[in-house]
């Protein structure tokens, strides 16, 4: 167990060094921040995202929680949302994502980013046959767009509209 412990936290490390190499070379992906959430250990890691352009969710910014097993790479890391969001494939209560990338199609050669940006690409494209909100999978799957839509976008202005976005951390990092 200690093996893997030590694999994961190799693999964050580089992650993460990857990560503020982008932001001082002003290459970071600006539809996602993506750091660690605390400086005490490397397995629990807090992202934004920005809500994708022409989606009900346009103009939010949603908090998302991961958290990486000992056994990270290997296994997928677990993605919730702590912003509450209207979407087929993620639980209303809870947050769960329901994502094949984050389940059984997961591979060891994709990474935290890459994992966020399956997230984001899921909000642009729901899949309403593997829904986790029955609600919004019923409306999607009846070609209730109407009503999918505003849903979901008073949900997003509801609750997705008071994120401040980080970029003064990103700009004194950057300084420094």
């Amino acid at each position: 167990m200690m093996r893997n412990n030590l694999g994961a936290a190799k693999r964050l490390r580089k992650e993460l060094q990857s990560l503020e190499k982008a932001a001082r070379n002003d290459e970071s992906d600006t539809d996602i921040y993506l750091r660690p959430t605390s400086s005490s250990s490397l397995l629990h890691w807090t992202a934004l995202i920005k809500g994708p352009i022409d989606t009900p969710y346009e103009g939010g910014v949603f908090r998302l929680s991961i958290l990486c097993g000992t056994d990270y790479p290997l296994a997928p890391p677990t993605i919730v949302f702590d912003t509450k969001v209207f979407h087929p494939n993620v639980h209303f209560g809870k947050g769960d994502v329901c994502l094949d990338i984050l389940k059984k199609e997961w591979s060891p050669a994709w990474g935290l980013l890459s994992a966020c940006r399956a997230v984001l690409a899921l909000l642009s494209d729901p899949d309403a046959d593997s829904p986790l909100n029955c609600d919004a999978g019923n409306m999607v799957r009846a070609g209730d767009k109407l009503a999918y839509w505003t849903t979901a976008e008073m949900y997003t202005l509801e609750n997705a509209f008071f994120i401040a976005w980080p970029t003064e951390e990103i700009a004194i990092k950057k300084k420094s």
